[in-house]
């Protein structure tokens, strides 16, 4: 389910600075990735939550969790999926490549981050909540509440309108997210830039 959001300049604003500093949190766990090879998504936060609580302040704790969850899928997608050119069964004992995530990564959420309710979006900022009305039908509303929530994330598309994906399952089908059928030649995602080690 794809919603584009009706922002306004200021509203995009807030938007884009909740999208650098979400990259920022990311990139501050890439390093510990590449250093452990670890991007397991609960050992991640092990080794890197405390540390990012203290230095981005602004994103809270919920944040910080999405920020380690979105390195953990794209370590997932980078070093396991077949078609990577840098799948760890092609790095064998080299140095993991350093993963850097632009300015324009998707930003992760979840029922913390981000409600719907009687067709109003409540969603986190940096600087405080941000609301949207949506025209959701009554069945879109029943199906996000009833449904396995997979995946919530915020992109801006390339005519720059910001718009929110919901993937949504139950418990029994679709364990695959959309991001592990995401590389069907090998395609790494463009926001993020893969640094080799010599």
């Amino acid at each position: 389910m794809r919603i584009p959001l009706n922002a306004t300049p200021e509203q995009v604003e807030r938007l884009h600075a909740l999208q650098v500093g979400f990259s920022r949190v990311c990139n501050a766990i890439s390093p510990v990735v590449q250093q452990t090879r670890t991007w397991n998504r609960v050992a991640l936060h092990h080794l890197t939550y405390r540390q990012l609580r203290e230095q981005f302040p602004e994103m809270g704790s919920q944040m910080v969790c999405n920020a380690i969850y979105s390195v953990s899928r794209t370590g997932r997608l980078i070093f396991q999926h077949p078609a990577s050119p840098f799948h760890l069964s092609r790095l064998g004992d080299k140095p993991l490549p350093l993963l850097q995530f632009a300015d324009s990564c998707p930003v992760y959420f979840d029922r913390h981050t981000l409600s719907v309710k009687g067709g109003q979006l409540s969603m986190f900022t940096l600087d405080g909540r941000m609301r949207f009305q949506l025209a959701l039908r009554p069945a879109d509303e029943e199906s996000f509440h009833a449904r396995k929530l997979r995946e919530i994330v915020l992109s801006r598309r390339a005519d720059g309108v910001y718009e929110l994906s919901f993937l949504l399952g139950s418990e029994s089908n679709g364990a695959a997210l959309a991001s592990d059928q995401a590389m069907p030649d090998g395609e790494i995602p463009e926001y993020i830039m893969v640094h080799e080690t010599v």
